[in-house]
């Protein structure tokens, strides 16, 4: 599978949870709806795309358990993150209820908004090892009178756990309290049905586990709340008729969630109409038993290297997927992935929490054991 992908053969890649990585057929269906667009520009943004946006995002809702209705595209999570972020008003005094896990960017973004309505953003110390069976539980004790939102990842970056989010979205439904999840690292990586899941708010990338190509993510919102979301950009989305804009007519009688968010200005909408080719790519490759290899690879080098260190894993085997935070002595970050990378080719991120130091590992599909095996061996870890 190797092959399949655009990878430099000389680099051991243990880094698709960043950016992903894009097999070659993917990035080819993305080049041809490029250059299907420059053949007339004005009929492919200003009649075909909201059609051609749509059947991309039936297929992606088919993938993951959703109405496309309730479905539209963003560049990336955080993205989606910030679409929410600056849509839901606040009153001072309020507040934003999430974990000491979260991704920076997105702390960064509740930070400035609460701060900016005077409400707080209050994070819950989530202790190490994780405990999936009590998370529930401790994050809503955290909750008070004040709280409004909920937020937390689906798979978190910096540690790489699975947080048992659908429990948390039915247990702060019956409160009254809204739920944004940030799922960056789960579609593709594990099976979803956001449906199931019953957020109010999702969001998620596809140019991550799915293999899309960079600069696709998705918006995932209950219909009850379309209306209180504005896009990043006011554009024609928002402006009754076609205001004189031949580019809005293809948005002509689609809901008003789709048209903010899908219409906004010039822009290369070819990774999201590539979205498609990446699900068939996966499909076809049996994609649940590639991810079975791949759970077992990333366990057997979470085993090897806590074996090797005297370090008690940060988590059970069902709290993982395919990418797994390894606990190492604890050392400078930076400093470890830069010996990784200059001594033995090896891009794979180093993450710090709680004083402790963890070598953040992915297997994807065109991980090879001898690439595991090269990490294991690398002197920066012996």
């Amino acid at each position: 599978m190797r092959d399949l992908f655009l990878l430099d053969p000389e680099l051991v890649f243990l880094n698709h949870g960043s950016f992903g990585a894009c097999p070659r057929e993917v990035i080819e269906a993305q080049q041809r709806w490029q250059l299907e667009m420059e053949r007339n520009p004005v009929d492919f943004l200003g009649r075909r795309s909201a059609a051609l946006l749509l059947q991309a995002r039936s297929a992606l809702a088919a993938e993951l358990g959703a109405d496309p209705k309730h479905l539209v595209f963003v560049p990336n999570a955080t993205t989606g993150v910030n679409v929410v972020t600056q849509s839901f008003v606040l009153a001072p005094g309020d507040e934003v209820l999430s974990t000491d896990l979260e991704y920076g960017a997105c702390d960064a973004a509740w930070q400035h908004v609460c701060a900016a309505q005077g409400a707080s953003y209050r994070r819950v110390d989530i202790p190490l090892p994780f405990d999936a069976d009590s998370f529930v539980e401790r994050l809503l004790a955290a909750v008070t009178p004040r709280t409004r939102l909920i937020y937390a990842s689906h798979i978190t970056s910096t540690t790489a756990l699975t947080l048992p989010v659908a429990a948390l979205c039915r247990a702060a439904r019956e409160r009254g309290i809204t739920t944004l999840i940030d799922g960056a690292h789960a579609p593709g990586q594990i099976a979803l049905d956001l449906d199931t899941i019953g957020a109010d708010f999702y969001v998620g990338n596809c140019h991550k586990w799915m293999c899309a190509p960079k600069g696709a993510g998705f918006l995932h919102a209950l219909p009850e709340h379309h209306a209180r979301l504005d896009a990043p950009v006011i554009s024609w989305g928002y402006a009754e008729g076609t205001g004189g804009h031949t580019g809005f007519d293809a948005y002509l009688g689609r809901t008003l969630f789709e048209r903010r968010m899908q219409w906004q200005g010039t822009r290369d909408l070819s990774a999201w109409l590539a979205v498609p080719a990446a699900i068939a790519f996966q499909r076809r490759h049996d994609w649940p038993a590639v991810r079975a290899r791949c759970h077992m690879l990333a366990r057997e080098a979470l085993d090897a290297l806590t074996q090797r260190h005297g370090l008690e894993p940060i988590a059970r085997d069902a709290d993982w997927a395919q990418m797994v935070a390894i606990p190492v002595p604890a050392q400078d970050p930076e400093a470890l992935r830069q010996r990784l990378y200059a001594e033995s080719g090896i891009e794979v991120p180093v993450t710090a929490h709680g004083g402790r130091t963890f070598v953040r590992i992915s297997v994807q599909g065109y991980t090879r054991r001898g690439e595991i095996e090269q990490l294991l061996a690398a002197p920066a870890l012996r």
